[in-house]
């Protein structure tokens, strides 16, 4: 086994350790270690891709540096920095929306994600699972919307706001495990610190995602661009 690859593997488990401290507490972590539990961790398995740095490199290292260094997360902080430098960093590319969807500026203006599982994965190949790491940049609204796939975030963010359903917003500590079932509308608001995350797409992951329009958006987007909550 190649350093990156133990690196990477170590990543993998730290988040699952975590996601096993929690599974009683939360449907969307026993759905992602179902999941694990049927991944390939062989090294034929293993893709090895390039490294590859996105132009919001510095929002991840940002949202690495600000995840509690004592605590339940202090481990996946720790090996999430060893192997930051390993993963394959890329922005959306419009893979996951129709052309024209009307994403707003924050989303398009600075997202990444890498994925550690996957078709494609820097890490271990699965063909119809994903796990990965998420960022957005501070001050964003990522609008209401919904997908096929069930979906499950670790929120490694200090505060970022939550709407599922159509309901009250609410706010979310760092983490803190938020879980939208198939189909389930859902947006997330980011504050003064950009938004990092881990994130499991649990099946159907060849579906798009559509955006659904709320009326608030305008507001909320002039809120989080002043002074913000």
């Amino acid at each position: 086994m190649s350093g990156k690859e133990a690196r990477i593997r170590r990543l993998i488990d730290t988040i699952s350790a975590y996601l096993q401290a929690n599974a009683t507490a939360n449907p969307g972590a026993d759905a992602v270690l179902r999941r694990l539990a049927d991944t390939n961790f062989s090294t034929q398995a293993f893709a090895d891709l390039p490294p590859q740095q996105s132009r919001h490199h510095a929002v991840v290292r940002t949202g690495i540096a600000n995840i509690p260094g004592a605590g339940p997360l202090s481990q996946l902080a720790e090996a999430l920095a060893a192997a930051a430098d390993d993963l394959s960093w890329r922005e959306d590319d419009m893979r996951y929306y129709p052309p024209g969807a009307n994403l707003g500026e924050g989303y398009t203006g600075c997202n990444v994600h890498t994925l550690l599982i996957g078709p494609g994965a820097c890490g271990f190949h699965h063909p119809d699972f994903t796990l990965g790491l998420f960022a957005l940049g501070p001050r964003t609204l990522y609008r209401d919307h919904r997908h096929e796939a069930p979906e499950t975030y670790i929120n490694l963010t200090p505060r970022t706001g939550w709407r599922i359903a159509s309901g009250a917003w609410e706010d979310r500590a760092a983490g803190s495990i938020i879980f939208n079932p198939s189909k389930v509308v859902h947006a997330t608001r980011v504050y003064e610190q950009p938004f990092l995350s881990v994130f499991s797409w649990l099946e159907n992951i060849d579906g798009q995602c559509s955006v659904v329009p709320a009326d608030d958006w305008p507001e909320i987007e002039a809120g989080l661009k002043g002074a913000g909550p």
